[in-house]
């Protein structure tokens, strides 16, 4: 079947501001930063935010694969489902794991490792008839796993994260998934540098000796407007979800997409939230469906607080001014079917998915 999404992308510029926050930080504690147009900007790194967003599509009723490190006991889990013993279930997952992963994480759905145990299975879970561990060679079983993992279409069931996230599999590289989502990371629209708190605690039990604070340390936050590109591209999720009834798709395409924006919307990053509480929402956005090249705002020109405001005004107008000159400039190539725009003064995140899935044919 035909794939009517090839080339068709869903980009998301969002400009979202936080105030005093420790969204992400290195390995020393302190904010992450990135020199961008010769000033230091406050970071905000793609993976961070991409975890909130798997997570945010389990509260959209999205049921996700699993990224772990401990496959064989996955394995182990659905053997036992299928009839095995105690022993023949921890010897099959041990091997089966053995061929896929070695102590590094792997996205694997419900639907595969149940498929693999049914494998095992007919196999008599790998065991001779005397009861000794069969013959199976780590080269045969990596094989006989990836043309399992092909047939299990369920990825929009039980691992829609994964055809949005994508899959690399180094021991079987057949079983690779190209991500339909693609992250910036988010970039502060202007000069941002960390900035350190000190506190104090005190004892509610203090003893006459104790004076003053029991407790003393620093920490660091940094506060700013940051700059989002997410880029979706439709080809490659209806690629992955595969399926050759259009009606089907298009229902999986649809509930993909919904589940993905909202999740996009509601998603912030969970560090220090019980002691700094940076939970703000989207300020701006600009939606665009295209069949063009992907189109980033590098931000390179950090943005001037304007008119007595902060730097929200002076982003807008920014990126605005961006988006309108690379229309112009790429001309017929711009490619763009379709556009949503939310604000504090127009539009809802219901408006956005309304409009993404009208402009692909997916809503009325």
């Amino acid at each position: 079947m035909e794939n009517r999404f090839l080339k068709t992308r869903v980009e998301f510029h969002i400009l979202q501001s936080f105030p005093v926050t420790c969204l992400n930080r290195d390995d020393l504690g302190s904010p992450k930063t990135a020199i961008v147009g010769g000033v230091q900007r406050a970071r905000i790194s793609s993976q961070c935010w991409k975890r909130q967003v798997r997570m945010g599509l389990q509260e959209q009723g999205v049921k996700l694969a699993v990224r772990t490190k401990h496959l064989d006991a996955m394995i182990q889990k659905a053997c036992l489902d299928k009839g095995a013993t105690e022993e023949q279930a921890q010897k099959t997952g041990e091997m089966m794991a053995k061929c896929l992963t070695d102590n590094a994480l792997i996205f694997v759905s419900e639907g595969e490792a149940s498929a693999f145990a049914d494998y095992a299975a007919e196999q008599g879970f790998f065991e001779s008839k005397d009861g000794q561990k069969a013959n199976v060679s780590e080269k045969e079983l990596t094989k006989a796993m990836t043309k399992i993992s092909k047939t299990v279409s369920t990825r929009s069931v039980d691992g829609l994260d994964i055809a949005l996230f994508g899959r690399m599999v180094a021991a079987s590289p057949q079983m690779n998934i190209e991500a339909a989502a693609s992250f910036s990371h988010a970039i502060s629209t202007h000069k941002a540098s960390p900035e350190i708190e000190f506190f104090t605690a005190l004892d509610d039990m203090p003893t006459e000796e104790e004076q003053g604070s029991s407790h003393m340390g620093s920490l660091e936050y940094t506060s700013a407007t940051y700059y989002r590109y997410i880029c979706l591209d439709l080809g490659q999720l209806a690629q992955t979800l595969g399926t050759e009834d259009s009606a089907v798709l298009d229902n999986e395409m649809k509930t993909a997409i919904t589940a993905f924006i909202k999740a996009l919307y509601t998603a912030v990053p969970s560090a220090r939230q019980s002691t700094q509480s940076g939970v703000c929402g989207w300020d701006y956005a600009r939606v665009l469906i295209r069949k063009g090249q992907p189109l980033q705002y590098a931000c390179e020109t950090p943005v001037k607080i304007a008119n007595g405001g902060g730097y929200l005004e002076s982003s807008i107008r920014a990126l605005d001014e961006f988006l309108a000159a690379k229309e112009r400039m790429s001309g017929s190539l711009f490619g763009k079917i379709g556009e949503a725009v939310l604000s504090a003064e127009q539009g809802s995140v219901d408006d956005v998915i309304s409009k993404v899935l009208q402009s692909v044919g997916l809503g009325k």
